[in-house]
């Protein structure tokens, strides 16, 4: 093989992998309790979605605390800040074909909507996911052990026992995922994305 073609062929290889890309991007919020299931949901949707052929990337919330909003505390102010950046990166990335998916609790209406508001003015597709798992069943699975420290009297301010939640009065959908397992529950949200003409 002469130079001249193995460069042609190194240079080529990315535009045809590219084809198979699906370029339709979307933001996916999944809000809910600590221990919802939240994050796992997100991460075997963004499985099976890769799986077709689409970009995606899971927006974790500790992550986004970490490297975009630190130095951001968990008053109200704070946490309303938190989530319009993170909405802002979402956007971002959704409107440059990327399905982004967000599975950050957002306990407030107000900054909710004010993601939601962004992503219409930028015409960008957008679904609020409610994992509507109840507190009780949160605090058994308690997966980083908030609910436990909150007991002990070692944390306070724990969304949804002590520190408001306001649940979505209309998401474009509500999972139960006490009732199914994960994968029923990422193929609920799949579904979702798919009537929407977005998968």
């Amino acid at each position: 093989m002469t130079h001249d073609r193995a460069f042609h062929d190194r240079f080529q290889t990315p535009s045809r992998h590219r084809e198979t890309h699906v370029t339709t991007g979307a933001t996916v919020w999944l809000t809910g309790l600590p221990s919802a299931g939240k994050t796992t949901i997100a991460h075997e949707l963004a499985g099976r979605l890769r799986a077709e052929g689409h970009r995606v990337e899971v927006l974790d919330g500790d992550e986004i605390r970490e490297f975009l909003s630190a130095g951001l505390g968990f008053s109200r102010a704070d946490r309303h800040t938190n989530v319009r950046r993170i909405g802002f990166v979402a956007e971002l990335l959704a409107r440059n074909g990327v399905k982004a998916l967000v599975p950050v609790i957002a306990p407030y209406t107000d900054s909710r909507d004010a993601v939601r508001d962004w992503h219409a003015k930028n015409g960008t597709a957008y679904l609020e996911v409610h994992v509507a798992t109840p507190v009780e069943v949160c605090s058994v699975r308690d997966v980083k052990g908030l609910y436990a420290k909150q007991a002990a009297g070692e944390l306070t301010g724990l969304t949804g026992v002590d520190d408001p939640y306001e649940e979505p009065l209309s998401p474009d959908l509500r999972v139960e995922s006490q009732h199914q397992t994960v994968p029923e529950s990422a193929a609920s949200v799949h579904t979702l994305l798919s009537e929407r003409g977005l998968a």
